[in-house]
């Protein structure tokens, strides 16, 4: 089987946040792809890479993008796969900028909108593998060993007070 995620940053300054989501896309051994392209600067080849995925068998598009933060909306208007994005924290606005361009989508064109920054990057990759979880028993059980795990790391700690 073919790269089951793809990752598309709109700039190579990007995969700081976007490593995150690599962390826990390689934890969980799911076999994807990480490309950069952008919305603006390359909108051709992001079109024509987008709809060659979808028919390799691509299931889940993770996009991060910062500004303008075009890339998942443009992502989502050439496949009907889901496209998760995650907006990247800039220096000019804090990420908030990139934060309402992905969220504020129009109608008929969804894009799931992840937080600002690294825990966003992070929760992209957790919400992808939930997306292949609805269809693989297997990812199901990985997933709940993983919040097992989360919640024992918490339940775990004595303090002295």
């Amino acid at each position: 089987m073919g790269k089951l995620i793809s990752i598309i940053m709109g700039s190579q300054s990007d995969l700081e946040t976007v490593n995150e989501a690599i962390k826990v896309l390689k934890e969980f051994k799911v076999d994807f792809e990480v490309k950069v392209l952008s919305a603006h600067r390359t909108p051709k080849e992001l079109a024509a890479y987008v709809e060659e995925r979808t028919r390799k068998g691509v299931k889940v598009f993770i996009c991060a993008a910062g500004g303008a933060a075009a890339l998942a909306g443009v992502v989502a208007a050439h496949t009907i796969l889901p496209v998760i994005g995650i907006p990247i924290e800039t220096s000019s606005l804090k990420g908030m900028d990139s934060l309402l361009s992905t969220v504020q989508m129009p109608g008929g064109v969804p894009v799931a909108s992840m937080a600002i920054g690294k825990a966003g990057a992070k929760n992209a990759a957790l919400f992808a593998l939930a997306i292949l979880g609805a269809f693989d028993k297997k990812m199901q059980v990985k997933l709940v060993q993983y919040k097992k795990d989360m919640r024992s790391k918490i339940t775990g700690i004595k303090l002295k007070v």
